[in-house]
């Protein structure tokens, strides 16, 4: 680390923030010494009921009603705003009051192949209504599930407003799924609609799913109707999904029927009550569905995209996404900020590797979010925004997906614009939202987030479960100690919730782990050092992956790289896979300077006792290294549900490798 930070804000323009405003009206209002955002993270966190409350009362489009804020002994029985009811599409469409005139464009849709939909907010609002009521009139009603396996386009974010407006429960996945994949999720939840597509496109090519879709409505004996969005073709011929049981129509006739009904009236739910249900990754068995409220992720996307994004009325919104991620359920949750939504569907790099940035000048995007992961193929394939495109509306790049390398903050600062502000984040499926995140207000430094998100009591624990708050440097468990309102409603068949508890409260007593590997910084900040259930453990030293990939992928000769540990003479031993860069080979000199990167930047413990050198590594659909599965191959173990891969065939190198062998 540097006690240099890249960024620095502007005075003058960290005053005009939205989290410093309300740091000003908090100090003022409850009469406490607030001079930073600092004292204003402490302060949320102490007064937990009083944080929320402000929240609530200056974003969220509900009824409050008469109760506290809080309620319950300790996290997994605190309740947030018991009496209140809140409808989560209310709150996204209230944002075309902010955004200036009904006519403006709330949604702007790009396929990699340039074909282009646009959506005004009167337009997003009236689909929306339809789309309610074309559900309302074959019998959906509250608590029932609404599915899409839909490309990140309009129809998916209409399909979700309309399901939101008469109270049911929205879940999706990316068409990228294979038929399993999506059974095993959509399966577990019985969906009473299914809103699927006909194919998308990717790197050039059409993908046709009109098939698969048909397996996936034979798999699913809950379904009513479907409805199907024709992306490869205006008209999809929907009598291949119609079975004697469950009628398809068309997404545009779903539409034309509601739209010849009687206006929905909204239908606002308890803060508890089910919104949304999101899926674990599933690497290491069937994944787990995570029940969200929808009013728990309203309130909590309204803290970090209004204070820790400064993201406001006007401004321009992108995040590359599936809806599969989580990220696109963040994503959405921008429109209440009176934001207009891009939505790009189809591979960041095609047809050119500055496709995305080309974006940014031609729609005047202001928030632009991706993945560490893009920010490295970009930094190392040498694209060069800064030199190339203009980037003058560009306020704010976020990364998440992993953690951002050391080289990758500077490729941003020397690469792509120097003054902007560089929001590294972490959170997860689990919370729909993030644990850590930036801070419009105070510096970046190389290769840290700049700290913990309001209203978010985070730490990082030893294994004895003391914190590690003054042990700048020492790696623990990320935890949160005080309850926060996207906290799951429950897990889907769950109904002891010892599931729930074993998940995140198994680990340290009321407290919730979440899995993270991380620590602090001098600087307030933390570092995430990947997942603490994929951590190695080498002769009893614990050692988080991304700790080894940080190093080993500075070096110009390595593309990427997975590291797992290996069980081996009563002990864990590491091994290392290097997908190598273009025209190298891993010899004997490479091998000896990756030892000697780890052992001088890390540690001899981080010395791998193997290296192997792979042509392709194994991820999850959401583009995370799938060192469980991996782990699974090389030690016999069945790999379950390799749906959840999107890449299950470079398994097979992994199997039976003759350098594990001694």
């Amino acid at each position: 680390m540097t006690d240099s930070p890249l960024w620095t804000p502007d005075p003058s323009e960290a005053r005009n923030t939205q989290i410093d405003v309300l740091r000003r009206e908090l100090s003022a209002q409850h009469a406490v010494d607030l001079p930073d955002t600092v004292a204003l993270h402490s302060w949320s966190t102490t007064a937990v009921a009083e944080f929320w409350e402000a929240v609530f009362e200056r974003w969220i489009v509900g009824d409050r009603g008469e109760g506290p804020a809080l309620v319950g002994d300790g996290m997994e029985s605190a309740r947030f705003f018991p009496d209140a009811k809140v409808c989560y599409a209310e709150n996204l469409l209230s944002g075309a009051s902010r955004s200036g005139a009904p006519d403006a464009t709330a949604v702007t849709f790009i396929r990699e192949d340039d074909v282009r939909r646009t959506l005004s907010w009167q337009e997003l609002t009236d689909d929306a209504f339809a789309f309610a009521a074309f559900l309302r009139s074959h019998g959906v009603g509250p608590g029932d599930r609404v599915a899409a396996w839909l490309p990140n386009t309009p129809e998916v974010l209409v399909a979700m407003l309309g399901t939101s407006l008469i109270g049911a429960v929205f879940t999706s996945t990316s068409p990228d799924f294979g038929v399993a994949g999506v059974l095993d999720r959509f399966g577990q939840v019985e969906p009473t609609v299914l809103v699927g597509t006909d194919g998308y496109v990717y790197a050039g090519k059409h993908q046709p799913r009109l098939e698969r879709l048909a397996e996936v409505v034979a798999g699913l004996p809950s379904l009513k109707v479907t409805v199907v969005v024709g992306e490869l073709t205006d008209e999809p011929d929907v009598s291949t999904v119609t079975t004697p049981s469950t009628p398809a129509l068309l997404w545009q006739s779903a539409l034309s029927e509601g739209a010849a009904l009687a206006r929905v009236e909204p239908v606002p739910l308890r803060f508890s009550d089910p919104g949304f249900i999101l899926y674990s990754s599933g690497t290491t068995g069937a994944p787990k569905c995570i029940v969200h409220s929808g009013a728990g992720l309203a309130i909590k996307h309204a803290v970090e995209q209004r204070l820790h994004c400064d993201i406001k009325p006007g401004d321009v919104v992108f995040y590359f996404t599936t809806c599969g991620w989580m990220m696109w359920n963040w994503l959405v949750s921008a429109l209440a900020c009176g934001a207009s939504l891009v939505l790009y569907d189809g591979s960041p790099f095609h047809p050119k590797p500055d496709r995305l940035w080309d974006l940014v000048d031609e729609l005047g995007i202001t928030f632009f979010g991706t993945s560490a992961k893009f920010i490295d193929a970009s930094r190392k394939a040498n694209v060069l925004p800064r030199k190339t495109h203009d980037l003058s509306t560009l306020r704010t790049i976020a990364s998440t997906g992993s953690p951002l390398v050391d080289e990758g903050f500077e490729y941003v600062y020397s690469s792509i614009k120097k003054r902007l502000h560089l929001a590294s984040i972490s959170g997860g499926t689990d919370i729909c939202g993030c644990f850590v995140a930036g801070d419009p207000t105070r510096p970046v430094y190389t290769g840290e987030i700049q700290g913990p998100v309001l209203g978010m009591a985070v730490d990082v624990y030893d294994e004895a479960g003391k914190s590690l708050r003054d042990a700048p440097g020492v790696h623990g468990e990320l935890v949160c100690t005080e309850p926060f309102p996207s906290m799951p409603v429950s897990f889907w068949n769950d109904a002891d919730g010892s599931r729930y508890h074993g998940a995140y409260f198994d680990r340290f007593e009321g407290i919730w782990a979440h899995g993270d590997f991380a620590s602090w910084t001098p600087h307030g900040g933390l570092i995430i050092h990947g997942r603490s259930d994929a951590t190695l453990n080498a002769g009893g030293v614990r050692i988080g992956t991304a700790e080894i990939y940080r190093q080993v992928e500075r070096l110009p000769e390595v593309q990427e790289s997975l590291a797992v540990g290996q069980a081996w003479d009563d002990d864990t031993r590491i091994v290392l896979f290097v997908r190598m860069a273009d025209g190298v080979e891993l010899d004997d000199a490479l091998v000896a300077t990756i030892k000697k990167t780890l052992r001088e930047n890390c540690s001899p413990r981080h010395v791998p006792a193997r290296i192997v050198a792979v042509n392709d590594l194994p991820r999850t659909r959401s583009n995370k290294l799938a060192e469980l599965a991996v782990a699974d191959v090389i030690h016999g173990r069945e790999v379950r549900n390799k749906e959840a891969l999107a890449n299950p065939e470079s398994l097979e190198f992994f199997r039976d490798l003759p350098e594990l062998s001694s």
